[in-house]
């Protein structure tokens, strides 16, 4: 039985690996930031902890209380994350510094905190990534570059870890049935307003917020993947899962830049001048 900890399970992607991991017989230890969603993971059997993966003290409490569990750690997945949507002006740089601290800084601080409880076990880091940081849309552009970033962050500790005899596994899920549109359009509303320049374009906004939705897969089968890839010998360096992951990497890949870009700003409605 493996140690699992796993960040941000408070629903969509991170509950369902929870559940697929506690299913299979490993000890799960859960986090969320809301006391409620901690309450509900610990009614339903995981080790729930009450974590803001931003907060250091709470960063070092998790690791006293993994420490003396006296278990270590075998598989971290930094699965804690959200997107913000809108135009980069818009939210400027108070926008994308939230949406980095989140997204990337965290998977930095927790793995860093819980270092020498995975290092003991040569454990797993498991980053949750996007196919958003292979191919850049308007008006998610703070969220595919912390997503890109992910990738260099998760590229960059793949070899540092290496001679501890720890590996890194990123996934790049495509479109997935969370909770991801509907805080985007949460997010994209607070954004979208009469005084900005990019009013007339709020309908291609909203667009962009719901476009995860289309056709999503159920979170329960990119858990069941990550599941699966986590226990081969060797998990891959990279797996995606779910609608559109391959797809949207190819087409990043192999098209003129200029057409994709022809591309998004049609399929986002922006191809006209203001």
């Amino acid at each position: 039985m493996s140690v699992v900890l796993i960040t941000g399970c408070s629903s969509g992607i991170g509950r369902a690996l929870a559940d697929v991991f506690k299913t299979a017989g490993h000890e799960v230890w859960a986090t969320a930031r809301k006391t409620a969603d901690v309450d509900a993971l610990a009614a339903a059997g995981f080790k729930a902890v009450e974590l803001d993966v931003n907060d250091s003290a709470a960063l070092e409490r998790l690791a006293g209380q993994l420490e003396e569990n006296g278990k270590g750690l075998d598989v971290l997945i930094n699965n804690a994350g959200y997107g913000g949507i809108g135009p980069l002006l818009d939210g400027g740089v108070q926008a994308m510094r939230r949406q980095f601290e989140t997204n990337v800084f965290s998977i930095v601080g927790v793995t860093r905190a819980l270092f020498p409880l995975l290092r003991s076990n040569r454990g797993l880091v498991v980053n949750m990534g996007s196919v958003s940081g292979v191919l850049t849309t308007p008006f998610g552009g703070a969220y595919c570059a912390s997503k890109a970033a992910v990738s260099a962050v998760s590229d960059a500790l793949r070899m540092e870890l290496a001679p501890f005899g720890m590996r890194v596994m990123e996934v790049q899920p495509g479109a997935v049935d969370t909770q991801f549109a509907k805080n985007a359009n949460h997010e994209a509303e607070q954004v979208i307003h009469e005084s900005s320049a990019w009013w007339p374009l709020r309908e291609g906004i909203r667009a962009r917020a719901n476009a995860s939705q289309t056709h999503p897969t159920p979170a329960s089968e990119v858990a069941r993947d990550v599941f699966n890839a986590v226990q081969k010998a060797t998990p891959p360096r990279l797996l995606r899962s779910g609608n559109g992951c391959r797809v949207l990497p190819l087409m990043a890949l192999l098209l003129p830049k200029g057409l994709v870009e022809l591309i998004l700003r049609k399929r986002f409605k922006i191809d006209q001048s203001l």
